[in-house]
């Protein structure tokens, strides 16, 4: 039994030096000084992948999003490289239409989720392309950058939000994105029929009226199955005069606090209280 045990240790030894993978120690030492958030807004499926990643090279400490400044300068100084400077994305909702402005054509009652009501005849909002205001996507936000209005529309903080991209996720009606900060000129909207009697079902809808495309440069804006959609591959031709003729608002303009305005031209609402049901 004792020559036996011996062989056998003999082997675990010999198989342990053939088999064994160096692995650098600094990716525990950088893991540590990662947030374990694991959201992948990094462009990993987590930070310890990502922590393997700084140390070959393959990411920068700043893509880490959800990161304090002070650790992120604290890895580059640790690894000696440069810190980098990541373009900072956020989500952004392409919808406008609350309560106050958009109609309610049934009531739900059932799963408090916009995924459940979804699969109920669309929720029961006239707009068939508008959020549905149960709030899926605050729930799955894990950075509680996203609240609910007293309209039913979720709101992004910017200085939150780390594009995670679980609200996109989530949504059913697909109405989040992903959006550089520098991407101020946004459409707020994405119904897809045309013309003014769209506005029956939603006061702040885009009708197609092409005066953002007429306002801008050539091809920054263009219309495509009855929605403008903006190039922003030509985004530094980008300007608030796009969106100052749109008459429903549906074409924002996002400043650098946050916030957005609609144009002169655009309908002043001031209803306050939800609009009936039906």
């Amino acid at each position: 039994m004792a020559g036996l045990g011996l062989i056998l240790a003999s082997i675990l030894v010999l198989a342990n030096k053939r088999l064994f993978v160096y692995e650098d120690p600094r990716i525990d030492d950088v893991e540590e000084l990662l947030p374990a958030a694991n959201c992948g807004a990094c462009g990993s499926p987590g930070c310890r992948p990502f922590a393997e990643g700084l140390i070959d090279g393959t990411f920068e400490p700043s893509q880490c999003t959800v990161n304090a400044k002070e650790s992120i300068q604290n890895i580059a100084n640790y690894l000696g490289v440069d810190a980098g400077e990541a373009n900072k994305r956020v989500a952004r909702v392409a919808c406008a239409g609350g309560n106050h402005v958009a109609l309610i054509r049934a009531s739900y009652k059932g799963l408090n989720s916009c995924r459940g009501a979804a699969l109920v005849s669309g929720g029961g909002k006239g707009c068939v392309w508008g959020c549905l205001g149960m709030g899926d996507c605050g729930a799955v936000c894990d950075f509680d950058a996203i609240t609910m209005d007293d309209y039913g529309l979720p709101i992004v903080d910017e200085e939150k939000c780390t594009a995670c991209g679980n609200c996109v996720d989530i949504c059913p009606k697909d109405l989040f994105e992903l959006h550089s900060i520098e991407h101020q000129l946004f459409v707020a909207c994405k119904n897809l029929e045309k013309g003014k009697e769209t506005e029956t079902e939603c006061e702040v809808v885009c009708t197609a009226c092409e005066r953002c495309v007429v306002d801008s440069p050539e091809e920054l804006i263009t219309t495509s199955n009855n929605l403008a959609v903006i190039n922003y591959e030509k985004n530094s031709l980008a300007s608030p005069i796009a969106v100052n003729r749109c008459p429903t608002g549906a074409i924002v303009w996002f400043d650098n606090k946050g916030g957005y305005r609609t144009g002169k031209a655009g309908k002043k609402i001031i209803r306050k209280e939800p609009l009936p049901i039906g």
